[in-house]
């Protein structure tokens, strides 16, 4: 029997979770402490699979090293075996019929009591997980784990809301239009990536607001906050089957959902070579699924910063410090190229701006005092080391850092290259690691610098511009239009805030779907146009029929 829908309901104000400082001596700052703590005395924890509810314990596991710490682990984890995606693929399609059923209301309260729980109750212990378990510092921890992830629940409530009241403007006489946002036909599947906490949430929670049942497969390195994740949408209400959380070995869970004839949608955020991958695997399989899979992706960046001669030095110096160094540069938006007018360069921000890193302290993320933390594990370490080596191998000069050390933990020094090539190879290839590329420009030659940027990089996911001169600003923005998804002046190129800067890019950064915004749930509904006829037909000729 179906709920009676009494009345039009409206959600609630939403605002941005306002962000705390975790400032020496702060009540905020022992409660975080306590609960790193509480977790560090713990360790490991034991994660299952969450299969219609119920743990599930395959006995087959995996270690979740802490990066800082490699020798312990923040949990161990059951990999989902052949068995239990099925179950889960399963379970999901069968959850699906209540779930899509219950009143919208309902599901709203829900997410809106998820937030609630991640900003109140589960905030420190989500933030001990993501800054043991992830390397994130307190305030990077803070603007993912706490803040952004309780944004993308109660702003998703919001967008929602505005989408289906989404209505066709007009009505023949006799006649009622309307259209409903239906949830895809089958199951989705969400592949979310180690290096945002909130994003563990937002890609099965995106396409669960809107009634779709989903299998999530985290990032083994993330695996314990997204765990935590979980729970928080469970105690808030989301039923059993509804998302199943299934841990394990990213090419065979991924490769067993995408060849279930009721795969209906890809929601990922992770590499381009595996997004690519599974795009064409996806296209492979098409001739099995009941209709075509939407396939909704965010990837790389190559992001760059455009320096003009107008701009301000200790503006655009700092920025570019945040922009590339906050979070070990493990973010798709961090800077990595930084394009630098040669006036500006040798007045005074080559100075700077080394002046300014050597002030960095690199360490465990739980010492407060360190603004660099780890990164993720050793693939990232060796990639990001080599990438070092290559650039000072083909004549990249080495300003500042270009060591790592990974004895206790995978470390790396924030490094900044000068490089005379434009189309050098840390100018052109994805790091995701604490390196910027420097290139002086002549200032004669700003129209050949903005095409670099342009066609360098097969990237197209942020970037800003740093100038005074509106004219400038506005040259640079109109030949830049497609370099980049989300755009910044005088800014850094990071820190897309949900509900103010709807976040993604093009080119091989991604589908471009703005999460974040309202555009997102667009992707994983499918609308049906229902006319109603209130009028009986007396013939069925019409008038230019009679003679």
């Amino acid at each position: 029997m179906s709920t009676p829908q009494l009345a039009s309901f409206r959600v609630p104000l939403v605002e941005n979770e306002p962000m705390r400082s975790y400032s020496l001596g702060s009540p905020d700052r022992a409660k975080l402490q306590a609960a790193i703590a509480e977790m560090e005395q713990s360790l490991p924890f034991e994660v299952p699979c969450i299969v219609n509810g119920k743990p599930v314990k395959t006995g087959k596991l995996a270690k979740q090293p802490i990066p800082a710490d490699h020798a312990k682990y923040l949990c161990t984890y059951h990999e989902a075996d052949q068995a239990t995606v099925a179950n889960a693929i399963d379970g999901a399609l069968a959850a699906k019929a209540e779930w899509e059923s219950m009143p919208w209301n309902d599901r709203a309260a829900i997410f809106l009591k998820a937030a609630d729980l991640v900003s109140g109750k589960y905030r420190y212990k989500l933030l001990a997980a993501t800054i043991l378990g992830q390397g994130k510092n307190a305030w990077q921890a803070e603007i993912d784990a706490a803040a952004e992830l309780t944004d993308f629940f109660r702003f998703g409530v919001k967008y929602v809301e505005e989408l289906y009241a989404q209505q066709p403007p007009k009505n023949a006489a006799g006649a009622w239009n309307r259209v409903e946002y239906r949830p895809l036909e089958g199951f989705v599947l969400a592949v979310s990536p180690f290096n945002f906490t909130a994003i563990g949430g937002n890609l099965p929670g995106v396409p669960a607001l809107v009634g779709n049942t989903v299998v999530w497969k985290p990032s083994p390195a993330a695996t314990y906050s997204n765990y935590l994740v979980y729970q928080v949408l469970a105690e808030a209400g989301v039923p059993a089957g509804v998302i199943q959380f299934v841990p394990g070995p990213p090419p065979e869970v991924v490769a067993q959902c995408i060849d279930h004839p009721s795969f209906a949608a890809l929601h990922f955020t992770g590499s381009t070579f595996v997004f690519k991958k599974l795009w064409k695997d996806i296209a492979a399989n098409l001739d099995k699924y009941k209709g075509y899979p939407r396939i909704v992706g965010e990837t790389g960046g190559k992001n760059f910063h455009f320096v003009h001669s107008s701009a301000d030095v200790k503006n655009a110096v700092l920025q570019s410090i945040r922009g590339g160094f906050e979070y070990q540069g493990q973010k798709c938006s961090a800077l990595s190229r930084l394009y630098v007018s040669s006036s500006l360069w040798s007045a005074g921000f080559k100075d700077q701006l080394l002046q300014e890193i050597a002030k960095i302290k690199v360490g465990a993320p739980q010492d407060f005092g360190n603004y660099m933390g780890p990164v993720i594990g050793r693939p990232a370490f060796d990639k990001i080391t080599s990438y070092i080596k290559k650039a000072k191998d083909a004549g990249g000069e080495i300003l500042i850092g270009g060591t790592g050390d990974d004895s206790k933990g995978y470390f790396i020094q924030p490094t900044v290259i000068l490089t005379k090539d434009p189309k050098s190879i840390t100018m052109r290839e994805e790091i995701f690691g604490p390196v910027i590329t420097v290139y002086v420009y002549d200032d004669n030659k700003i129209d050949e610098t903005l095409e670099l940027i342009d066609t360098t990089t097969e990237y197209g996911l942020t970037g800003s511009i740093f100038a005074n001169d509106r004219k400038a600003l506005l040259h640079a923005t109109n030949k830049l239009r497609n370099a980049a998804g989300n755009v910044y002046y005088n800014e850094k190129c990071t820190g897309a805030i949900v509900g103010q800067q709807p976040f993604g890019g093009g080119r091989a950064s991604g589908t471009n779907d703005k999460a974040g915004s309202i555009s997102i749930f667009y992707r994983f509904v499918s609308a049906r146009s229902i006319k109603e006829n209130f009028v009986n037909l007396e013939d069925f000729q019409y008038p230019s029929n009679l003679v």
